[in-house]
């Protein structure tokens, strides 16, 4: 084979690389990346067919990975183009606002996991009540999980009854927590022992308010489709200690 053909050959084969190359990024940006995407989107389907326990399971191995530094690779702008048209949580969160504390990244979860309401102290009211009830009943969520955690500076706030505008009354619901904890040691804001005890407590409280002043999740956790669950996220080691 003379050089002239040598050339002619290699040109050709790199137009057939352009070309083909070129044909499998267009097929992958218009569906075919956006269906791998969609397997790792919380589907009717799955969501459905999982139970109250097997959800909690799934938190728990996220929260697994998120401590081993193997989280799973996500395509977030994939998931919020899949979800927009419609959402299948598996779980409704109740958790504290603490920036160092996001369910979705320390349960490694993706867009259209769960829902995630996020109050101060993590304690219930009417609002939140509703909120957990439209995630159940109405939406199909399985889980109720409340979620408290170490070194909560609401905690701290209601051990050392601080008063400061309308965190005040959110304080006040906390309270009930500082007495119910039974400890020995030194009940003070200083020593994080007793807050992390009390932040538990007030996890227990809390789930305790939620069946009592919710019928419908008193019910839908009586007849087995839904879980009430507490858990405390440890802010030293990563980990979700998850209990009744």
């Amino acid at each position: 084979m003379n050089a002239m053909s040598c050339s002619h050959c290699l040109a050709h084969g790199r137009r057939d690389f352009l070309r083909w190359g070129g044909a499998a990024v267009a097929a992958l940006g218009s569906g075919l990346f956006v269906s791998a995407a969609q397997a790792v989107v919380m589907s009717k389907a799955k969501r459905d067919a999982m139970s109250p326990d097997e959800i909690l399971a799934l938190m728990k191995k996220g929260n697994q990975r998120f401590r081993q530094g193997r989280r799973d690779s996500r395509d977030f702008l994939a998931q919020q183009r899949m979800t927009a048209k419609g959402q299948y949580p598996a779980a409704v969160l109740l958790t504290c606002i603490d920036s160092r504390a996001p369910a979705e990244t320390i349960m490694d979860l993706g867009i259209g996991d769960i829902f995630n309401s996020r109050i101060a102290g993590n304690v219930a009211n009417e609002d939140i009540l509703g909120s957990m009830e439209f995630a159940c009943k109405v939406a199909g969520a399985k889980v109720v999980l409340v979620m408290g955690h170490t070194a909560c500076g609401a905690i701290k706030g209601a051990i050392d009854n601080v008063e400061l505008g309308n965190l005040t009354g959110l304080l006040a619901k906390i309270k009930p927590a500082v007495k119910a904890t039974d400890y020995s040691g030194a009940r003070t804001a200083a020593n994080y022992e007793f807050v992390d005890a009390v932040a538990r407590t007030n996890v227990a409280l809390t789930m305790v308010d939620i069946r009592s002043r919710s019928t419908l999740l008193r019910e839908l956790e009586s007849d087995g489709a839904v879980k009430i669950a507490g858990a405390m996220y440890d802010l030293q080691s990563g980990a979700v200690d998850f209990f009744p």
